[in-house]
């Protein structure tokens, strides 16, 4: 009984399922050699490819990233500068601006002084020939008067253009005479 009991022992220790078969083993690892084989050769190279290209795409993006930056940031500078130099300029242009701005106001102020004392003495001498006109005119007046009284006072006639003209003469000097000393004893008290 024991053989029959040892067969079955025999047979459950060659069978057991938790162990796998020696050839099942070395198939395997076989097929796991030919695999990494086939991995090695064919898909680690195009793996290591396309992270050498993308290493090489990055670092060329970076560079130029770099290059533009560089040039942004030179091309920034010289906007700055332009736009320093436009604003001076500015500064200049306004600042001739109220200079000639100033001159102008003075030029016209000049101007106006001037056009004033010019129609200041255009009314002076305006106002000189009126009142020589006005003189001359009651001159006239004045004689014709005179003459008209004188001829009724002597009782003759002065109708004689020369005689009545001395006589118009006489008569305003002796009037401006009285008036200088009029003027000359009024001035003095």
């Amino acid at each position: 009984m024991q053989a029959l009991l040892a067969a079955p022992l025999a047979k459950a220790e060659e069978l057991n399922p938790l162990l796998p078969h020696v050839v099942e083993i070395a198939l395997s690892l076989v097929v796991f050699g030919l695999l990494l084989f086939a991995v090695w050769k064919y898909v680690t190279p195009r793996f290591e490819q396309i992270y050498a290209e993308r290493t090489h795409a990055i670092e060329g993006g970076l560079a130029a990233a770099e290059t533009k930056q560089a040039e942004a940031a030179a091309l920034m500078a010289d906007l700055e500068q332009q736009l320093a130099d436009a604003r001076h300029e500015a500064a200049r242009i306004r600042e001739e601006a109220r200079e000639q701005g100033a001159q102008i106001i003075a030029e016209m102020r000049e101007q106006a002084q001037a056009d004033a004392a010019r129609i200041v003495e255009h009314g002076k001498t305006q106002i000189e020939a009126e009142r020589q006109q006005a003189v001359t005119s009651l001159r006239a007046e004045v004689g014709s008067l005179a003459t008209s009284l004188a001829g009724r006072i002597v009782g003759e006639s002065l109708e004689d253009d020369d005689r009545s003209a001395r006589v118009v003469e006489r008569f305003l000097a002796d009037l401006e005479t009285i008036e200088a000393s009029q003027a000359a004893g009024g001035g003095a008290s």
